[in-house]
């Protein structure tokens, strides 16, 4: 039996994603005494393909061309099918990411596969993979199993730990697969990333804001407190839609899906769509003004007060504790 993790990499740097989804391909191929390993594509990919192994990947297998520096999600698809057939591989994990999003379903269509899709937990059952996955925007989760010959998941990210990487480094293998300029049908040509800023996304702390802040100026306090702790700065739909705060910014189930270790909803009164994108969060802190608010029932702690006064007297408190 074969997994094969596909590491997400741009600009020649691995996603925290990558190894999340690689360990936990090992973890999965330990309990079904599979081999594992992982795949990585790019433009100039080999030379960063051996920190896979630190985190499970006994052998990791590269495509390159330089075509390929950019995202394409036909060629993408269509090497991903095409190394899994020549590996015989039985189940293939991707990230829960846009771009894992984007083409995983691809993938399957090409392999005839089952895809269990933005999964929270995976475990081993009689040697049957067992995925938990939200439903209903998140307002249950079931249990699933995929019944095809070659089955695929995606991985929702910052659910599933890295662990700490191991002393060792993997095989890399170099696969040749033959690309056409018909591969290449859609391609992302320029991704644009604000300077300094935090991704959602990859955040380990999130400072988020809601419409209870009344206006776009009133997010200052949401940033300086997200300064204080160093933390990367959300908001809710609301927020975006009314134009205050950028797209890229927006947790929940039409924005980004987070799961930080500290969440922090400034002023949100928690709708399921956004409930939906940050419930996982480790800890949750709720600023309300309204003691019946939704964003309530899943947080660990919760303040019930005007914002206005909280966050800044909270910001001043962390800046004089952690010194900055």
């Amino acid at each position: 039996m074969k997994i094969i993790a596909f590491a997400e990499q741009r600009n020649n740097q691995f996603k925290k994603t990558a190894f999340e989804v690689a360990r936990a391909a090992r973890t999965i191929a330990d309990q079904l005494g599979a081999e594992c390993n992982a795949l990585v594509i790019g433009g100039n990919v080999s030379p960063i393909a051996p920190q896979l192994g630190a985190y499970g990947a006994a052998k990791v297998l590269v495509v390159e061309d330089a075509r390929l520096e950019n995202y394409s999600t036909t060629a993408f698809a269509k090497i991903a099918a095409e190394v899994a057939r020549a590996e015989a591989a039985d189940m293939l994990f991707f990230p829960a990411s846009a771009m894992g999003k984007d083409f995983a379903p691809r993938v399957a269509v090409k392999l005839d596969a089952g895809l269990a899709a933005d999964c929270t937990a995976l475990r081993v059952e009689n040697g049957t993979v067992i995925a938990t996955r939200p439903v209903y925007a998140g307002k249950a989760f079931v249990e699933v199993t995929v019944r095809s010959a070659i089955k695929l998941f995606t991985l929702r990210p910052n659910v599933f730990s890295a662990g700490t990487p191991a002393e060792s480094t993997a095989v890399v293998e170099k696969n040749e697969i033959a690309l056409s300029e018909t591969d290449f049908g859609a391609v992302v040509k320029e991704i644009k990333i604000a300077g300094g800023k935090k991704d959602v996304a990859e955040a380990d702390i999130i400072v988020s804001g809601g419409r209870g802040l009344k206006a776009p100026e009133n997010f200052s306090m949401v940033e300086e407190l997200a300064a204080s702790l160093g933390a990367a700065v959300g908001a809710s739909r609301a927020v975006v839609d009314a134009g205050w705060r950028p797209h890229d910014e927006q947790v929940g189930q039409t924005g980004k899906t987070v799961s930080p270790s500290l969440y922090i909803a400034v002023a949100i009164s928690g709708a399921v769509q956004h409930l939906a994108g940050m419930s996982s969060s480790k800890y949750i802190v709720a600023i309300n003004k309204d003691k019946d608010a939704p964003i309530f029932s899943v947080a660990d702690y919760g303040i019930v007060g005007d914002a206005f006064e909280i966050v800044p007297a909270l910001t001043a408190e962390l800046k004089k504790a952690l010194n900055r």
